[in-house]
């Protein structure tokens, strides 16, 4: 049936009509204006079986012509009683068997995501514990990948040029000066970095200088600058076991976010921003957290007791979720789900610095306050 035998008079469209006086049979005529032929398109074919029953399709059922719907289609002969129909048509009303239930998907290549995440920790502990200038430049490192990521992905998606030559330098600078130099030191090192992004960026046309500028103002304190806390952490007398804290219960917060969203998560903690997390992971996170708090304290942190450990883990999972869902609405607004391909089974070095970011300036300020700068 093409589209033009529902402008012909011939073609009647039966059933119930939303602009006619009644809602018997449709009036005779065409079934849309001949002066407005534009409009025509083809209708649904109205099945001779009611899929809702009752009385009401009963009486419409009556009011239903003998002959065909359409033009062209053929009469069916009713069976005789008794009689067995021969090719008889499938019931729309028939069960149809349920859909085999899918397993939960965690999204990533497992297996390559716990390969890399204890690779990754056996260097961090090896250059922790032996020597502490080595885990500085781990830092410093991990910095300047962070910073590359960043760059590239504003640059990629939004055309933003934020200079990445006075960021790397000024990003390790940073994270030197702070273990080196303490607070003080970090602050005029990052003050010295904005500096450089405003004079390097001068050598370019002026056309998107304040746009660059500002993205590079903000990957420099938002990456190097917190990252910085890690150092200042390690100045301490027991600063070791102050970063592994740090680490352990960051990563603590997201694996009980992701174990107990996985499993028992059903309502969205923020859809709109980071649709996979839950508010049952959150509670989860805040569980694993304060439980491995507790612990570290009582046990790793020197002058620490159990329930300053329980203060501790609360807000780091707090930080961490809020960091989290930070770079989520930066992946969001990129229109990217990775900020890069470096960590298989993770994605790049930014998709694993986002909780541990905002973290480090919350736990370095709450041991200060517990048990002193060391």
């Amino acid at each position: 049936m093409n589209d033009s035998s529902w402008g012909t008079p011939q073609t009647g469209y039966w059933g119930p009509s939303d602009h006619g006086p009644g809602r018997g049979a449709a009036p005779a005529g065409p079934a849309y204006d001949a002066h407005n032929p534009q409009q025509t398109r083809p209708m649904p074919i109205v099945p001779d079986v009611p899929e809702h029953g009752g009385d009401q399709d009963a009486e419409r059922g009556a009011a239903r012509p003998s002959g065909p719907p359409f033009r062209n289609e053929p009469t069916r002969a009713r069976p005789h009683p008794g009689e067995v129909p021969q090719n008889p048509e499938p019931m729309h009303d028939a069960p149809q068997p349920a859909p085999a239930p899918q397993k939960k998907s965690a999204g990533r290549d497992l297996s390559a995501a716990i390969g890399v995440g204890v690779g990754l920790g056996a260097v961090i502990v090896a250059s922790l514990f032996v020597v502490k200038a080595v885990f500085v430049g781990v830092i410093a490192v991990a910095v300047v990948v962070g910073l590359w990521e960043l760059t590239k992905r504003l640059e990629e998606r939004k055309g933003i040029k934020a200079p990445l030559v006075p960021l790397a330098l000024g990003g390790a600078a940073m994270v030197v000066a702070g273990y080196a130099r303490g607070a003080e030191g970090a602050w005029v090192a990052m003050a010295l970095t904005a500096l450089a992004v405003l004079v390097w960026r001068m050598a370019a046309p002026p056309e998107g200088y304040l746009k660059d500028v500002t993205a590079g103002l903000f990957a420099a304190f938002y990456v190097p600058f917190l990252a910085t806390f890690v150092a200042l952490m390690l100045t301490a007398d027991d600063g070791a076991w102050r970063v592994l804290t740090f680490l352990l219960l960051t990563v603590v917060s997201d694996t009980g976010a992701y174990a107990v969203g996985w499993r028992f998560g059903k309502h969205k903690l923020a859809p709109r921003i980071s649709p996979g997390k839950t508010r049952e992971g959150l509670l989860g996170a805040v569980a694993f957290s304060m439980a491995g708090g507790a612990l570290c304290m009582q046990f790793l942190i020197e002058g620490g007791v159990w329930w300053q450990g329980l203060l501790l883990g609360l807000a780091v999972a707090a930080s961490a979720t809020l960091g989290d869902l930070g770079e989520s609405m930066i992946k969001r607004d990129l229109g990217i789900k990775d900020m890069g391909t470096l960590l298989p089974g993770h994605g790049g070095i930014m998709d694993r610095l986002d909780s541990l970011l905002p973290t480090a300036p919350v736990v370095w300020l709450l041991l200060v306050l517990f048990v002193g700068s060391g």
